[in-house]
């Protein structure tokens, strides 16, 4: 049975790194093969030129893709990265983003998704593909 979004919510400080607890990703909708989560741009993932740095996104990614496969599972099972790459459309600024998981096929040993990233309006600013090992 899918883990709920309190669920998943509850989940984020137990399965990860203080540093990915502190991205603020809040799980705020979900269905069969995707995953909505909101994130704040906090100050501190900025760089000097006034957008969020690329490795905030893509550790966003990684982690909306593995809170994704939680879901689907029905609870965290070990896996891995084994690929995970990244398109950089367009700067994300404002106050948050969305971030949106979307598994696109699981089989018994590997799960293959995609991640987008949606700027403030709503617009594709980061494009995530990934392959994740089951283990």
């Amino acid at each position: 049975m899918p883990l709920t979004l309190d669920q998943l919510r509850d989940e984020i400080p137990r399965i990860f790194a203080p540093w990915i607890v502190a991205l603020g990703l809040d799980p705020v909708h979900a269905e069969d093969g995707l995953l909505r989560l909101e994130m704040p741009v906090a100050a501190d993932l900025v760089h000097v030129g006034g957008v969020m740095c690329g490795q905030a996104s893509m550790a966003a990614a990684d982690t909306a893709m593995v809170l994704l496969m939680m879901r689907e599972l029905g609870e965290f099972r070990p896996m891995t990265t084994v690929q995970l790459q990244s398109t950089f459309i367009r700067p994300v600024s404002g106050a948050r983003c969305t971030v949106e998981a979307h598994l696109l096929r699981r089989g018994r040993n590997l799960a293959f998704g995609r991640i987008d990233l949606l700027d403030e309006q709503g617009r594709l600013a980061v494009q995530s593909t990934t392959t994740y090992a089951l283990l």
